[in-house]
């Protein structure tokens, strides 16, 4: 049977689905080429428009044997989808409706809808930019905002330029939909809005009396409270429950006590009920039955799932949602230059998606187990994955994509500039891309391959170094899926992998046999032809060679003996989980590392989640670029201290003492300046006070007067100090520095020609004395200029001068004859008018040599008593 022949049963599958009654109004938007669907989760877009879409085009002459292309976050999405809308039209899974998930494919030439993720559609784009075999593409759930999604609706609108007859749908939860329809160049005519089911939905609130995360994570506390209301409130309406928590490990532990429970102590004579997981690291057939309606002759279910099942995917009959309140993100520490998963507050947005999956068929319940003040501080929504992902994979996909940096396309939102850039560097060391950005063969090829940038060049390398594509393909395989070992060890992950006792292990071979023939393929010609050493020799550290080729930087040698703590190649600290079978090891290669706090990272502030040993040796040679002789010198006790070091990035091979030069100098005193701040340095009062009224004028007016503050000074040390400490010899002394001079380096010309015109250093008080002007401290919260000065010095000043082009009013500290505070004010006419005479009365018997005017306006100021004034 041809694609054409093929007509879905639209009546059956949208019986009972609110998007069905907007039928008319879908066919109608698409016909205008684009559309966007705003329709809230349960409401049946996912399964409907589809196969109404494949429907209407294939009466298209033009497109009625070419495919409709379903794109779904996840992989479990995916298969869920695929096989729902098969079972609604009755005919078998691979046949008109078909999935593609990577490394998984089930398709026909018949294969009418096709459901994939958008990875895979990145990389069908890659080779056939023209989509020559699609009529359609449904963008589903866009409001996720994943990296992957965003780069769809960039690219596609580019693919719809070259053929008017594709047609894109973009399918969203939320409302946002003119944003989508612009992006996608749909007119408002083409938004169809569906309404949601309207169950009633009951809300209740169980708060666990003590903080969700602690130093670890999410609390164990909190999780025992967690699955005790699951376990309670499941008893109680005795219908199959969705439990929300942030991550997989969260989902395992919840399960294993949720199944105590349901064993011990709520069981007695209370119905029983099944507990299963659903989350990215167990098997595709386990995802499958989580997601698979249940027969009503079996026990109810409590599913404990991560958000996959917030809005991609819906887990039919639950009528009852535990909601945890937490999320996992994904955050970047540029410190550390490490992106990963961390717990944080899941938005309000996620929330009452969470809730709406109790009343999606029917009046449901959600108990939230967090407090209603918890919910009012969430954000409303959730920030977009490509404002703090690692855009490494993104980057060389613009670049072959012809828009290097995503500069031209029409992304939702731009990539930030500063995590461009690092992915644009990396890709230039990795030599996938040239100066300017664009891609060469090799990055091409990288491109096309179904796993990240790092990955498939330390597949493609290691298969050619090792001389061994199958366990090149293995630890690949390993390391870019979700599989995890609880000791961090790669070595024993892919153990348990082998013999298919970890989870995913059949997912896992079948993905080690697919890149295996990948990297077999590859000719010499297509491959760097620089060696990176004799790694041949090192087949014993074969995993570990493997894992360092997808980052030398993180290489990693023990702190000390008997320590859980290791130093990066590329500087940072992270320490290994207690009890890890790796902590024999001097050397690592560091593949997965967490951000965490107090004693499970050990002092170092991130803990390792998975990595592999390595030698000395194999290290070296992976690494060779990264190792560097350096002469380094400090200050120690006073003196000039050299070594002569070999390093492998910042971790030190070698250290021997030597003999300080004369050029040693600028290096140890600029060092020992960063180390220990900019108070080493010598700081007179002429010098705080330039960098005060240079601090001010920063503030106010902005660039290109210069950020003083000492985060700034230190960063730009060798600009402004650094010919000053270039004079200094090994016996020389921080104290002999000009500071004042050397700060003077950073006035902006020709502006600095304006410096006491804008920010005077004294102001001419009436009585004649030249004031001198205290202003803020660089970096300190005080604002304002300070004048202190004896009240009688400004009798008749009524208007408060102001500085910075008369945009910061002064601040007049008025003093009495001992100099002490009376007033404090930046309104002198408000103060002759009214405080002033309290003033005179408590101060004219106690100072009576000094004058007290009754009428301060018309009096002469001074800095005199009566008698040496002339004033009785």
């Amino acid at each position: 049977m041809s694609r054409r022949e093929h007509h879905f049963d639209l009546a059956r599958i949208g019986a009972g689905l609110p998007v069905a009654s907007a039928g008319h109004e879908l066919a109608l938007a698409v016909g205008t080429g684009a559309m966007v669907v705003s329709a809230p989760p349960g409401t049946g877009k996912t399964t409907y428009v589809p196969a109404l879409v494949a429907n209407l085009l294939s009466n298209d002459p033009g497109r009625g044997n070419r495919k409709v292309l379903l794109i779904e976050p996840r992989r479990v999405a995916v298969r869920a989808a695929a096989r729902r809308i098969a079972e609604l039209d009755g005919s078998d899974l691979g046949a008109a409706v078909g999935y593609t998930v990577r490394g998984e494919r089930k398709i026909s030439a018949s294969t009418r809808i096709e459901v994939l993720t958008p990875g895979v559609l990145l990389r069908r784009l890659l080779s056939d930019p023209a989509l020559d075999d699609v009529a359609a593409v449904i963008l589903d759930e866009v409001h996720e905002r994943s990296v992957e999604s965003d780069l769809l609706l960039g690219m596609l609108p580019e693919v719809r330029e070259l053929r008017e007859d594709l047609l894109l749908v973009a399918m969203s939860a939320t409302l946002d939909t003119e944003r989508f329809a612009g992006i996608l160049g749909a007119s408002v005519e083409s938004i169809v809005q569906i309404p949601s089911a309207l169950h009633p939905l009951c809300m209740s609130f169980a708060p666990f009396p003590e903080p969700r995360l602690d130093s670890r994570g999410v609390s164990r506390g909190f999780l025992s409270h967690l699955a005790r209301v699951a376990a309670e409130e499941q008893q109680r309406d005795g219908c199959d429950a969705l439990v929300f928590v942030p991550g997989a490990r969260e989902v395992d532990e919840v399960v294993k006590l949720l199944r105590t429970l349901a064993q011990n102590e709520i069981r007695g004579s209370a119905e029983p009920f099944e507990v299963l997981p659903l989350h990215g690291r167990i098997s595709a057939r386990e995802q499958d039955r989580a997601v698979q309606g249940r027969d009503p002759s079996m026990p109810p279910r409590v599913v404990v799932s991560t958000s996959l099942a917030e809005s991609s995917l819906t887990v039919p009959g639950v009528r009852l949602v535990i909601d945890s309140g937490l999320s996992r993100e994904v955050r970047r520490d540029q410190g550390r230059d490490m992106a990963g998963l961390v717990t944080v507050s899941a938005s309000r947005a996620s929330a009452e998606q969470r809730a709406g999956r109790a009343a999606r068929q029917g009046p449901g319940r959600a108990v939230r187990v967090y407090s209603e003040a918890d919910f009012a501080h969430m954000l409303p929504a959730s920030a977009p994955e490509i404002a703090s992902a690692d855009l490494t994979d993104a980057a060389l996909l613009l670049a072959v994509w012809g828009t290097p940096g995503g500069k031209g396309l029409r992304l939702p939102t731009a990539p930030p500039e500063a995590a461009m850039s690092t992915a644009v560097r990396v890709l230039t060391e990795l030599e996938l891309v040239d100066l300017q950005g664009r891609p060469n063969v090799m990055g091409q090829r990288v491109a096309q391959l179904p796993v990240g940038v790092r990955e498939a060049r330390a597949l493609l390398d290691g298969a050619r170094e090792l001389a061994n594509a199958r366990t090149a393909a293995e630890v690949v395989a390993a390391i870019s899926d979700d599989h995890r070992d609880p000791g961090a060890d790669l070595t024993s992950l892919l153990r348990e992998l082998k013999t298919g006792r970890a989870p995913g292990a059949a997912r896992w071979r079948r993905e080690s046999a697919r890149l295996e023939r990948l990297a077999s393929s590859e000719t010499e010609e297509s491959i760097r032809q620089a060696p990176v050493g004799d790694l041949r020799q090192h087949h014993e550290s074969a995993p570990g060679i493997v894992t360092a080729l997808t980052r030398p930087d993180w290489i990693a040698r023990r702190t000390a003996a008997l320590s859980r703590s290791y130093l990066l190649a590329s500087g940072t600290r992270a320490a290994l989980p207690e009890g890890s079978p790796l902590l024999a090891n001097e050397w690592i290669a560091v593949r997965e590392v967490q951000r965490a706090e107090g004693g499970a990272a050990d002092g170092t502030g991130a803990v390792i989640r998975l990595a592999a040993p390595l030698t000395e040796e194999s290290a070296l040679l992976v690494a060779a670029n990264l190792v560097r002789s350096d002469r380094v010198a400090r200050i120690e006790d006073g003196r000039i201290r050299v070594r002569e070091e070999r390093r492998l990035g910042k971790i030190v091979l070698a250290s021997t003492p030597a003999a300080p030069r004369a050029e040693d100098g600028a290096q140890a005193f600029g060092a020992h300046v960063r180390a220990e701040g900019l108070s080493s340095l010598k700081w007179t009062d002429t010098t705080i006070s330039l960098r005060s009224r240079l601090a001010m004028l920063h503030r106010v007016l902005g660039e290109p007067w210069p950020d003083v503050r000492d985060t700034a000074l230190l960063s730009m040390l060798d600009t402004w100090l650094g010919p000053d400490l270039k004079r200094l010899r090994p016996g020389s002394s921080l104290a002999s520095l000009e500071i004042v001079q050397a700060l003077r380096r950073l006035l902006p010309w020709p502006e600095a020609a304006r410096l006491d015109e804008l920010a005077p250093e004294q102001f001419l008080v009436p009585s004649g004395s030249h004031i001198r002007i205290t202003y803020p401290e660089a970096g300190g919260t005080e604002t304002r200029p300070i004048v202190a000065v004896k009240l009688q010095e400004v009798f008749g000043l009524a208007e408060t001068p102001r500085l910075v082009d008369s945009r910061v009013p002064v601040l007049f500290h008025l003093l009495s004859p001992a100099r002490k505070p009376l007033a404090v004010t930046d309104d002198l006419s408000s103060f002759w008018n009214g405080p002033y005479q309290q003033v005179r009365a408590e101060m004219r018997g106690r100072y009576p040599k000094h004058p007290w005017p009754e009428d301060p306006w018309t009096a002469q100021a001074t800095a005199r008593t009566k008698r040496t004034s002339g004033t009785r």
